[in-house]
């Protein structure tokens, strides 16, 4: 009986379900996550009002403002400034993400590597100099 190839044995595989049973795996794989999104959450829907101490009282259902009697609207307007300030500061917080992984796989990414990054950087520098442009940066 003479040897058969890898690829004869592959394609008898499949032709007897194998690739049905590798099918099957992603269907284990479908139910497990859907089953550790779900009981978790059911888990807390189900049983959160049920074990929770519930005894509702004026003084609970109060507004509390640092143990003093709140004065004027809660909502206020906030100024815009605060926001691009906090999406500035994401911005560049996620570039030193995605720069961390790049400079410790350096060496074995090449030059392909090194030129993607600087059009990241260079992408992302072009950004900052709209915002100084813009006076983004200026807080008063």
């Amino acid at each position: 009986m003479a040897e058969e190839s890898y690829l004869a044995r592959f394609l008898d595989t499949c032709r007897y379900g194998g690739i049905r049973l590798y099918a099957n795996a992603f269907i284990f794989l479908l139910v497990f996550l859907v089953l550790a999104i779900a009981l978790p959450i059911g888990a807390l829907a189900v049983l959160g009002p049920l074990l929770r101490p519930s005894k509702p009282s004026k003084a609970k259902n109060a507004t509390y403002e640092s143990g003093l009697e709140p004065i004027g609207d809660a909502r206020s307007r906030y100024n815009v400034r605060y926001y691009l300030f906090a999406l500035m500061f994401v911005i560049f917080d996620v570039e030193i993400i995605f720069l961390y992984p790049w400079a410790v796989s350096y060496h074995t990414l090449g030059v392909f590597g090194y030129v993607e990054m600087m059009i990241f950087v260079v992408l992302l520098l072009i950004g900052l100099m709209y915002a100084w442009r813009k006076k983004v940066l200026e807080w008063m």
